[in-house]
């Protein structure tokens, strides 16, 4: 795998969104600043989310250095939950002796494929802030999520962005909102307002409109439908139809999806965005059955007909369907406009592009593409679910 292109790695970003994302995570903000975070409510939540089994094993996952007072909150709370402690596997050359245990002891310097076989038996493993998935013992526990054994959660802390989808660094007033959103979430009311959503879609065409010109329809047969509620329960787990049911985000609030590849057809105009590190602007691309067709735009054309080529077919094949559902996560009234948390937000939709198979989907090829949409109109059938980037239902 040394030397080959991003997009050829499973689980990639995107060329332009996973550096960053990652770039965004290795600056200095949760948890190092000058404003303290609650940890012991925080970890509390964390670990009420994990629903743990007596006897269960859990694994974090931390760069040092970051949210270290946390770690020992979570590891002190799981011991309490009856679970089993395996300790703290660092993502850096370093780590607090505190860390180790003797599942830990002989892990650090491995490979991907060396901690694999170590990993398989972990029921729960937690990407503390400062881990990413690349990082190779999250890809060595993914590698165990595809075979159908243990799962995780995203407690990364990340993913915030300007309208222009530039990635943000965390400050003390996201770690604040970020908080307020862990802390206050109805989970329960999430969760039944995916459910609705999920079965609003069934059978019926899903159309996305937005004021620049998308105009987009698919549909999702019985293809997964992943409800990002919070739900980080081995019951949950067992459950799941496809690699990102069992990858648990914290903050919750998105449903995702993979549609039938034959079944989308229209246009995307997209929001002003880097690629290839050019700004592009007017961009539009035709969609016929699930493939780019056509493609225009007022400036950086070129960089994107780039971007695309060097993905190969991923490039240009509809990836995914995301909606954020939970209004704590909503883009705030007031300042400067951003989008928190990936799109998980109430209203935000992302139209990506790219290998779909960790949804369920039939697109391979490693690329992925996020794309964010702040203002769209979503119609389930004849029912209108977000208006003008607002969730009705």
């Amino acid at each position: 795998m040394k030397g080959e292109p991003m997009w050829k790695k499973r689980r990639a970003l995107g060329i332009l969104i996973a550096i960053l994302a990652i770039v965004a995570a290795a600056q200095p903000g949760p948890g190092m600043g000058s404003e303290p975070l609650d940890w012991r409510r925080l970890s509390e939540t964390l670990v009420d989310r994990m629903d743990l089994q007596p006897g269960e094993r859990v694994l974090l996952m931390a760069a040092p250095g970051r949210f270290d007072p946390l770690v020992e909150q979570v590891r002190e709370a799981v011991q309490a939950a009856g679970a089993l402690d395996l300790g703290v596997l660092s993502v850096s050359a370093t780590a607090p002796p505190e860390w180790e245990t003797a599942f830990t002891r002989e892990l650090p310097g491995m490979s991907r494929a060396e901690l694999v076989p170590s990993l398989k038996d972990v029921d729960l493993a937690v990407m503390m802030p400062g881990a990413v998935p690349t990082h190779p013992p999250y890809a060595a526990m993914q590698d165990v999520l595809w075979t159908g054994r243990g799962r995780t959660i995203h407690f990364h802390w990340t993913g915030a962005y300007d309208l222009s989808e530039r990635a943000l660094e965390i400050t003390p007033e996201i770690d604040a909102f970020y908080q307020r959103v862990i802390l206050e979430t109805d989970y329960e009311r999430l969760a039944k307002s995916q459910e609705s959503f999920e079965a609003a879609m069934r059978g019926q065409k899903i159309r996305v409109t937005t004021p620049a010109g998308t105009d987009l329809q698919f549909e999702i047969g019985d293809r997964p439908v992943t409800r990002q509620d919070g739900d980080a329960s081995a019951a949950r787990a067992a459950r799941g139809r496809n690699l990102i049911d069992r990858e648990i985000e914290l903050p919750a609030g998105a449903v995702r999806l993979a549609p039938i590849e034959g079944s989308v057809s229209g246009t995307i105009a997209f929001p002003p965005a880097n690629w290839q590190g050019e700004r592009v602007e007017g961009l539009k691309m035709r969609f016929v059955d699930g493939r780019v067709e056509s493609l225009e735009a007022r400036t950086g054309l070129d960089a994107v007909k780039t971007e695309l080529e060097t993905a190969g077919a991923a490039g240009r094949s509809f990836r995914e369907f995301v909606l954020g559902m939970n209004p704590l996560l909503a883009i705030p009234d007031e300042g400067e406009p951003w989008i928190p948390y990936y799109g998980y937000g109430s209203g935000i939709v992302r139209l990506s592009l790219g290998d779909n198979t960790e949804l369920g989907g039939e697109v391979t090829g490693g690329y992925v593409r996020w794309n964010f949409f702040a203002d769209a109109t979503v119609f389930v059938g004849d029912e209108v679910w977000v208006r003008d980037g607002r969730l009705l239902r």
